[in-house]
């Protein structure tokens, strides 16, 4: 017969992991807010640099500017920026995008090109750290959002290996936020920057909101408009001098717009995990409460045999 006090331990202790866990989706579903909120506060500077990008570069349409960011090199070496999250529980985030750091790093080695990674998140860096693989810088231990000051620390490394030609090309692989309940590993080149990538694109920014009890998360699509300078403006600066500034910072801008995208999928991940396991164990806590009353009613009816063939034997 199942030992009472047992079960009654066991659904004690489920019921605690579930205060648990439900705690942990709440916290993750208010740092995916603050996610948000900072998303909506940086996206004017970007707008902003957008727009100047974009006149400054209708302007040396017909001149050649040759800027060591823009320029295209032959591609022998390429750095494989991966960024994952210092911490589990959050589902298959951190195991999808390592995946797909590995298939790309395979890709390259047959393409006859070397690589090297720099790492972001504590689980990259234990993972490739293991396999013994070629690393050139790590970072860990980031603010649970990102912030300007970590994605300008990155950019500088970034910088420093393509403006000494350690690689030809660096790559960003990164988890893309789609939904509470979706993302999606992706692989982005950072350097050489293209003309064709820093003209305006429309955009979107996610917004966290709650339905019925529930969160739901809607999709606001953002189109920055953008203008030429007049023709008649004039530049203190040469104009290619005031591009050559202006790249750096639309780099650290699009970094920083991908570590809050890995953020908060990182974040959504977490939201889900944390609620299936409270349904899973909702779910036990139903079937060891049915196991408890079977095994106590069962108990009882043998309590009460026990008495009837007592009486009975006494009575015969």
């Amino acid at each position: 017969m199942p030992n009472l006090k047992a079960i009654r331990d066991r659904i004690k202790s489920v019921k605690n992991t579930k205060k648990i866990t439900e705690a942990m989706r709440l916290v993750a579903a208010a740092k995916v807010r603050r996610a948000q909120e900072q998303v909506t506060a940086t996206r004017p500077f970007a707008d902003r640099l957008a727009q100047v990008l974009y006149g400054l570069l209708n302007r040396l349409q017909f001149e050649e500017a040759n800027l060591p960011l823009l320029k295209q090199r032959e591609i022998k070496s390429v750095g494989l920026l991966v960024v994952t999250g210092d911490r589990g529980l959050c589902g298959a985030y951190n195991t999808n995008v390592i995946r797909r750091a590995e298939n790309r790093a395979k890709e390259l080695q047959q393409q006859g090109k070397d690589y090297k990674y720099i790492l972001v998140g504590r689980k990259a860096i234990q993972y490739f750290e293991r396999r013994n693989q070629p690393i050139d810088a790590k970072y860990s231990g980031l603010e649970q959002i990102p912030t300007a000051s970590e994605a300008n620390a990155i950019a500088d490394e970034l910088l420093s290996l393509f403006l000494s030609e350690s690689v030809d090309r660096i790559e960003l692989v990164y988890t893309k936020f789609v939904s509470l309940i979706s993302s999606r590993p992706v692989v982005q080149t950072l350097l050489p920057l293209t003309r064709q990538g820093l003209e305006s694109q429309d955009d979107e920014i996610f917004r966290l909101t709650t339905r019925g009890g529930e969160f739901k998360v809607e999709r606001e699509a953002v189109s920055t408009q953008v203008s030429s300078f007049p023709q008649d403006m004039i530049f203190e600066q040469d104009p290619v001098q005031i591009l050559n500034a202006l790249l750096p910072l639309y780099l650290n801008n699009q970094l920083l717009r991908a570590l809050q995208e890995s953020a908060s999928s990182e974040l959504a991940a977490r939201m889900t995990a944390m609620n299936n396991a409270s349904d899973n164990a909702t779910e036990m806590i139903g079937t060891l409460t049915l196991s408890y009353n079977k095994a106590r009613q069962a108990a009882i009816t043998q309590e009460i045999l026990e008495v009837v063939g007592g009486a009975q034997a006494l009575s015969g």
